[in-house]
């Protein structure tokens, strides 16, 4: 069954629930406790590190329990209605460290670590039952890329929010402040959408029951268009894991501007994606897959970065920033369709409709990024010279600054081109599991309406 204009806006908006923390934790979360709280780089790196694996690794557990949930509100909805607002708490308390790095690290590092490790946990459950329900409210390509679009339009706002908008916002009311603020826009947006997402609890009470968890996880590891997908998926993340959570250092260190300039330059690149998606769904969107359209954004994601190294000046960082969001708008469209076209394809191969432990699984592979992210951090910066012990840093940490975010992110774009090019769910496979479906809903829908009419007999 087609769904309304409605439903579609408010799991759109809701959308922005999970898009401020996760992207202002990427951008903002490592700037503040290195710079502002002067925890050592290697200390804030391993606890991101350690971070990303505890991520990674109850991602399809909660998918998992997600597929298996039995509720009056449906299978995904609990996780969203009782874990968005100890999620918010639990952000926001991030920003409330009192400790500082150079009188008290082991303080500090305890903190961060037990505020990450707590809003995670949270998170995951929200993002996973909403993430879920995606292919099962949206069934057709042209409902979901226009869900896309929509939830790109909500997401701008939301990456303006979360990674633009921080640095300035902190100084005018302060970090912790600002945490409190984020974290309350993004209760109320996920709220203000699960009227929507619950009105699906009767389509989803229709659902088989789950495969058990070990042969549910085995399915899920020998499918080959999730694999050669989510590996897609972790290079892209880890491309721009290094943009977002860089930008604030590349314009302190590389380009000389006052950070205030982050949120400027942020705002160009996710202005520009916005602006990007409408073009691009209709004219690309329309005329090709999934699969070509990633392959699209990709290679110009790689040549999108290269003028990042070159630049000098306010003018030069806008622009190179507007390029990268062109390419981020067909990501951002594409990402979570393809995802969805392979979940369908599982549906025909084992007669069971499991996104929770396929967003689970792919959740717990890209969540790994963020640990190539801090990696890449904690040993290529301090090689350049950064020091959180220092008030001026030396002169080569902007050209660190400058490598951190072109090489990573052309490096893992090129390797999402390769991994996509061994898709198999695309051309005539891809029609056939989409006939394959058309036809399972034709039967569900016939014997539902030979139920009603021997009720009524």
């Amino acid at each position: 069954m087609a769904t309304t204009n409605r439903q579609r806006w408010l799991y759109s908006i809701a959308n922005l629930g999970n898009v401020i923390p996760y992207q202002a934790v990427g951008a903002v979360v490592l700037f503040y406790y290195t710079d502002v709280k002067h925890l050592p780089a290697t200390w804030a790196s391993v606890v991101m590190t350690i971070y990303a694996f505890y991520n990674a690794f109850n991602n399809p557990v909660i998918g998992y329990f997600s597929d298996r949930t039995k509720s009056r509100w449906g299978r995904r909805v609990p996780y969203m209605m009782f874990g968005m607002l100890p999620e918010a708490i639990f952000f926001a308390f991030l920003f409330f460290a009192p400790f500082d790095g150079r009188q008290n690290p082991g303080a500090l590092v305890a903190w961060f670590a037990v505020g990450l490790f707590f809003w995670e946990g949270l998170a995951t459950a929200v993002s996973t039952g909403y993430y879920s329900l995606l292919p099962e409210m949206f069934r057709s390509y042209d409902e979901r890329t226009d869900v896309a679009a929509r939830m790109n339009i909500v997401q701008t706002v939301g990456l303006l929010l979360a990674t633009a908008l921080p640095a300035a916002l902190a100084g005018w009311i302060g970090w912790p402040m600002m945490g409190v603020c984020l974290a309350v826009v993004s209760a109320v947006a996920m709220y203000a959408g699960l009227p929507a997402m619950a009105s699906m609890k009767k389509d989803e009470s229709d659902e088989e029951e789950s495969l058990p968890f070990f042969p549910a996880l085995k399915a899920t590891l020998v499918n080959r268009s999730f694999l050669t997908v989510t590996v897609a998926q972790t290079m892209r993340f880890f491309a721009t894991g290094t943009l977002t959570s860089g930008m604030i250092f590349f314009v302190k260190y590389a380009v000389g501007l006052d950070t205030n300039y982050t949120s400027i330059a942020l705002a160009a690149a996710f202005v520009a994606a916005g602006l990007a998606m409408w073009p691009w769904r209709m004219i690309l969107g329309r005329r090709y897959c999934a699969r070509t359209n990633l392959l699209i954004a990709y290679s110009l994601m790689a040549v999108a970065v290269i003028p990042l190294a070159f630049v000098k000046d306010f003018v030069g960082l806008v622009l190179a920033s507007a390029l990268v969001g062109v390419a981020l708008a067909g990501l951002i469209l594409m990402g979570d369709v393809i995802l969805a076209e392979v979940i369908d394809e599982d549906e025909v191969k084992t007669g069971k409709r499991r996104a929770g432990m396929y967003f689970g699984m792919n959740s717990l592979i890209t969540t790994l990024s963020s640990a190539l992210v801090s990696v890449v951090f904690g040993l290529l910066l301090p090689a350049y010279g950064y020091n959180t012990a220092l008030d001026v840093q030396s002169a080569s940490v902007g050209t660190g600054f400058r490598i951190f975010m072109t090489i990573p992110t052309a490096i893992g774009s090129v390797l999402a081109v390769v991994a996509l090019i061994f898709y198999p769910l695309h051309g005539e496979r891809l029609e056939a599991v989409k006939t394959a479906l058309a036809q399972k809903q034709a039967a569900k829908e016939a014997k539902k309406t030979e139920a009603v009419a021997g009720g009524e007999a």
